[in-house]
């Protein structure tokens, strides 16, 4: 069954938290992200001509290939982390249904970064992985 997205952001980033935890392959590109530094983003989806709603706010706690925490917020503020990836809707939609890559939209400008890019270019085939792994969740894109 398909989760709809964004009013079923909650079902959908709980989901993406348990794929990811299940993802061989991320847990090893991803070993040793967050060890003595704060490895959890928060992922910013802004409106844009396509969704014309309010910005769209997703925690996800990560550590040495595992993701301890995922969860829709109210207001990033709240939230304690150490990276933020941030882009409009459509540039989201793009980015999982396999048109856009991560690394590729974030230095083309499609997606902004706040964060140590050192370890973001070190860890590149993680969030590889991450995005692919974003990829299996069934998504039905309401916009």
């Amino acid at each position: 069954m398909s989760i709809a997205f964004p009013s079923e952001g909650d079902e959908w980033i709980e989901m993406y938290g348990e794929l990811l935890d299940d993802n061989d392959d991320y847990t090893e590109a991803g070993s040793g992200w967050g060890v003595g530094f704060n490895g959890d983003f928060v992922f910013i989806i802004e409106p844009d001509d396509a969704y014309d709603g309010d910005p769209l706010y997703f925690f996800l706690g990560l550590e040495d290939g595992s993701c301890t925490d995922a969860y829709q917020v109210a207001d990033p503020d709240d939230e304690e982390y150490g990276f933020i990836f941030r882009g409009p809707y459509s540039n989201w939609k793009r980015l999982f249904q396999g048109e856009l890559g991560p690394v590729d939209g974030m230095m083309s400008g499609e997606f902004d970064i706040e964060g140590d890019m050192q370890k973001i270019l070190q860890y590149s085939q993680a969030a590889v992985e991450m995005t692919e792994t974003g990829r299996d969740i069934d998504t039905d894109f309401e916009y």
